[in-house]
């Protein structure tokens, strides 16, 4: 990754790589130090990608500028939904979010 953004151990550049991919890490800690690493990744300006069970997704949701839901029914074909914070907040609201992950993708990419 770093070849590809061009960048060199030790140069001195005003451009940095600051990306951190966090995997299943809020499943057994609690939910106040995932909140606390999350809070110091913010100062760090780091940008995250993290995989949490939708579960946690209380613990990332103030970090967190969009969502992907991924579901696999049958074990066959994985698919990919992406949200704005603000398009998963709408359907939190609406009693509508834990059928985000379930939901096939409309062929315009509207949200059920």
């Amino acid at each position: 990754m770093a070849y590809r953004f061009g960048l060199e151990w030790g140069a001195v550049r005003s451009r940095s790589f600051r990306f951190v991919v966090i995997d299943e890490a809020f499943g057994r800690g609690s939910d106040e130090s995932a909140q606390y690493g999350l809070r110091l990744f913010q100062q760090l300006n780091l940008q995250l990608l993290i995989v949490t069970p939708l579960q946690k997704i209380h613990i990332i949701e103030p970090f967190v500028a969009s969502v992907g839901f991924v579901h696999n029914e049958g074990g066959r074909d994985s698919r990919l939904r992406c949200l704005s914070i603000e398009e998963y907040r709408a359907h939190k609201a609406a009693g509508t979010a834990e059928g985000i992950a379930e939901a096939r993708a409309a062929g315009d990419g509207a949200a059920p």
